[in-house]
């Protein structure tokens, strides 16, 4: 853990320039809007060790699996998200000489991240090797509004008379950190130079996917427009120009880069460069502060609803602000054939463009901080790559249309590459499930399982009820080779979660059906129809699985097992492992890992934490203290559950530290790897930790329930929610919680059990 950033409530800080921390800030700092993205690299050229990645939603490229064998039903590919034309960097040379970080004298530094308004900005002080000074300020953002649009506006001030060579340009002969053999994925197609302009399109070597760059600059002296002398250059891949600018001393050069980056995911082949232009044009003409001012405005829009207030503990500010502004540019719910990846696009460690985390932590988070459309097209996409998840299963030898939805993937394909994960990580499915079953909790959307969410509880429960056995010696329903969300057991028999969540499934879409059938039957007959799904017959046999299904109990320590075998294992707590063993999966061997009982995330408290109301609090009291102990929590998903349940329990201390892990969790690089991106999915963890865990915010059929507590490292907090679109403000001190009616309708809420309903506009206060 390093605690670099200074605190601030609204802004994550770098003051002074760190080279062994640029990977990492270049993380942090990450900017984006929704459908593309980028690393915090410095504008000007840096020869010291950097990471530059600049992605665009949907593009990806096929590359071989990493192993060398291949077996039925494996992927074919591993998908990944790649780097794409570079559009930010400049080469400056004053009087001959370059400015580089790397090289020249720091005399001070400062950047920051303006979460509140949604941009990158920083300033410093450089003494060149001509010994020659520089200010360079520069600020840069993805618009909101116009999601093609970017821009940088970039300044120098020098200390004497001198000659400034700028160079603008985009770059296309890019790859990525893990390319192989130095594999790079684009082909240039179409590179242009003149005027203040700049257009580079460029085609993926696979899977054509064509993005186009279109760049055009402005440049002034102490804020009057000029037209410097340039020359210009392009080849296949790159294209720039270079301005020749004599200034005085102490006078600023600005300059200006509008930026339009479109692609063949959102337009035709031969329209996407065409498009560029004139989009380039339009957005030009309007000027970099008047696209900036209508981005901030949007950005302070998104925070009236999703924005959490902690009073008294400015560290868990910053870092519960920074999770939620990550999430809110890495998903803005435009595009249903988008989703969230692990690194949305702060990096390309992992692929794929969505994981199980989105529904199991990133719905919940969207489902209560924005409108419920948002969350509708996370669904939308499912539904969507339903075909490929009953593709996918087949692959496995199941049929009668059962759907195993991909672990990994960019278009519905399985896009893993590690076999235990591709063939056994199946929880994956439930958590599908239970995101349709949480939705319409929270927004009374029953319409939406007639528009295919019905069919994606029925591929996954055909799924379910094929994939457990009938274990003759036993008289019971097993299931066999999984591995459960503990990715530190692999190829285990009865996963408790693994079970629990299919059984819950089965029993959840066969309630839906019976009220599909009761409400609409004539639409239900369509389904059923088009599925060939028989209502009694179907439902009956998942309901003999259910009722015979095993599930591992251990008498001794009165708690569920995680899978069979895990009690004849060494159960020494993680607090008697020695510190230099840890982390387990940077020091141990995989098969040492596989032997020990050491857990990397909820497993069995997955299942105590979706399905809270199956369970009485001596049971949740009972499997939390005997599975945390055993908990490394070397998965990014793992603090922000543990942190819910011991709220839930009454065990503040330890929902506090887990609050701080998740939530710091790349601020302060408690895992070590934040140079390689951000942890996007998991840090929903952070919000739900302080509005599910201390908030105790549950909604069920639509209505708010909140049993809340101050953490006494706070002086109080407030969090603003949305239920069925109706905003709500829930503000929480030691000694009274109040809830205040933001909208136009009246609201039933139950605080501490106690029914309210609460007016428009009004606003009721409970003592605790």
């Amino acid at each position: 853990m390093i605690q670099y950033f200074k605190p601030h409530p609204w802004k994550i800080i770098e003051e002074g320039f760190e080279p062994a921390m640029n990977e990492i800030a270049e993380s942090v700092f990450s900017i984006g809007n929704g459908m593309m993205g980028q690393r915090a690299n410095l504008e000007e050229t840096y020869t010291g060790k950097t990471l530059q990645g600049t992605y665009v939603g949907g593009v990806y490229y096929p590359d071989k699996t990493r192993v060398g064998w291949w077996k039925n039903g494996y992927p074919e590919y591993f998908a990944k998200v790649i780097n794409s034309t570079y559009w930010s960097g400049l080469m400056i040379f004053i009087d001959g000489t370059e400015i580089d970080l790397n090289t020249c004298t720091i005399l001070d530094f400062y950047r920051e991240l303006d979460m509140e308004n949604g941009c990158l900005y920083r300033k410093c002080t450089v003494k060149l090797q001509n010994g020659i000074e520089v200010r360079i300020e520069s600020k840069r953002f993805y618009s909101l509004i116009n999601k093609e649009y970017s821009a940088l506006s970039y300044s120098l001030t020098t200390d004497s008379d001198c000659n400034i060579e700028l160079i603008n340009y985009l770059d296309a002969d890019i790859s990525n950190k893990d390319s192989n053999y130095n594999e790079k994925f684009w082909d240039g197609i179409q590179s242009e130079s003149f005027g203040d302009e700049l257009h580079i399109l460029a085609k993926t070597n696979k899977l054509n996917w064509i993005v186009g760059t279109s760049a055009k600059c402005e440049i002034f002296e102490d804020g009057q427009k000029i037209h410097p002398k340039s020359d210009h250059f392009h080849s296949e891949k790159q294209c720039k120009t270079t301005y020749h600018i004599p200034t005085s001393a102490n006078k600023t050069i600005r300059f200006v880069k509008h930026v339009i980056t479109s692609s063949n995911f959102n337009h035709t082949d031969d329209a996407v460069l065409v498009h560029g232009k004139k989009s380039l044009q339009k957005m030009a003409a309007s000027g970099f502060d008047a696209h900036f001012e209508m981005s901030a405005n949007a950005w302070r829009e998104k925070w009236k609803t999703s924005d959490v207030v902690i009073q008294g503990d400015v560290s868990a500010q910053q870092a519960v602000r920074f999770n939620i502004y990550q999430l809110n540019q890495t998903y803005c719910g435009d595009d249903p054939r988008l989703n969230i990846g692990p690194k949305g696009f702060t990096g390309e460690k992992y692929g794929g463009s969505t994981y199980w985390d989105t529904e199991a932590y990133c719905i919940p988070f969207y489902l209560v901080s924005s409108d419920s459309a948002i969350s509708k097209q996370l669904l939308v996409y499912r539904y969507k790559q339903l075909d490929k998840a009953i593709e996918n299963a087949a692959k496995l030898g199941f049929n009668n249309g059962a759907a195993l939805y991909p672990m990994v993937t960019m278009n519905g394909e399985e896009c893993h590459n590690e076999w235990e994960i591709t063939f056994e990580e199946i929880h994956r499915n439930g958590a599908i499930a239970y995101a349709i079953y949480n939705y319409i909790e929270h927004t009374a959307d029953t319409h939406y399982l007639f528009e295919g969410g019905f069919e994606v509880l029925l591929g996954i429960s055909r799924f379910w009820a094929q994939r457990v056995h009938w274990s003759e010696k036993q008289k019971r329903f097993e299931m066999h080779g999984v591995t459960g969300p503990n990715e530190y057991e692999n190829n285990v028999n009865n996963n408790w979660y693994t079970s629990y969540i299919a059984m819950w499934c089965l029993k959840y879409t066969t309630e839906m059906a019976q009220k599909m059938h009761l409400s609409n039957p004539e639409s239900f007959a369509k389904i059923a129809k088009k599925t060939a799904f028989e209502l009694v017959d179907e439902t009956a046999q998942w309901s003999h699985i259910q009722q015979n299904m095993y599930f591992p109990y251990d008498k001794e320590y009165n708690v569920f097992v995680q899978h069979d075998g895990f009690m004849e294992k060494s159960l020494l707590p993680v607090a008697k492992l020695a510190e230099e063993h840890r982390p387990l999966n940077q020091k141990w061997s995989w098969d040492r890992i596989l032997r020990s009982v050491y857990i990397k995330q909820a497993d069995v408290l997955q299942g105590l934490y979706f399905f809270e109301d199956d369970f009485d609090e001596d049971t949740h009291l009972r499997n939390f203290e005997f599975y945390e102990q055993f908990t490394v929590h070397e998965s990014s998903l793992s603090p922000c559950v543990h942190s819910i349940l011991a709220a839930k329990i009454g065990n503040f201390d330890k929902a506090y530290e887990m609050y701080v892990r998740t939530a710091r969790l790349d601020l302060d690089n408690y895992n070590n790897d934040t140079e390689d991106g951000l942890h996007i999915t998991s840090m929903a963890g952070s919000y739900l930790s302080i509005v599910q865990g201390f908030g105790g915010l549950r909604i069920k059929n639509q209505e708010l329930s909140i049993r809340p507590v101050c953490p006494p490292q706070w002086e109080g907090y407030q969090f603003n929610i949305l239920l069925l679109n109706q905003p709500i403000r829930v503000s929480v001190e030691k000694s009274k919680t109040t809830i205040e009616n933001l909208g136009d309708k009246s609201i039933q809420i139950q605080v501490n059990g106690v029914h309210y309903t609460v007016k428009s506009g009004e606003e009721v206060i409970v003592n605790q």
